[in-house]
């Protein structure tokens, strides 16, 4: 869970997870990871989610980053104690990597800030203890 605090905003990211094993083969190095993420303001100012950057790291070190507008083709707008829930999914190389990233917002005072979304493990079940 991430927060991120600037002029009476609060935005909460919270993550899960989970191994799509229908969609994944290992023999090929395709190991698909769904997530679902619940974005939550609660602070007191009203924003918009603008753009979104995710750094997703697998277990060999590879690196992929990416980066556009909105999520899931939407840029949801959050009024305090309002939230937005979305899914998506990441396809890595190996059984078990890492997702991190921030969403860029506007409060509607016209301030931007970036709500950071904390490190999180994509793995297979099985693998880690």
């Amino acid at each position: 869970m991430s927060e991120s605090k600037l002029n009476g905003g609060k935005i909460r990211v919270e993550v899960q997870t989970s191994y799509v094993p229908e969609q994944s083969d290992p023999r090929d190095k395709r190991y698909v990871f769904a997530y679902t993420i619940t974005i939550s303001n609660e602070g007191k100012v009203p924003a918009r989610l603008l753009t979104r950057h995710w750094i997703i790291t697998d277990a060999n070190g590879n690196v992929k980053e990416t980066r556009g507008d909105g999520v899931v083709g939407e840029q949801p707008y959050l009024k305090p104690g309002q939230g937005f829930r979305y899914s998506s999914g990441a396809v890595i190389e190996t059984p078990v990597g890492t997702m991190q990233g921030s969403y860029q917002m506007v409060a509607d005072d016209g301030e931007r800030f970036d709500a950071p979304i904390a490190p999180f493990r994509l793995a297979m079940p099985g693998v880690l203890n």
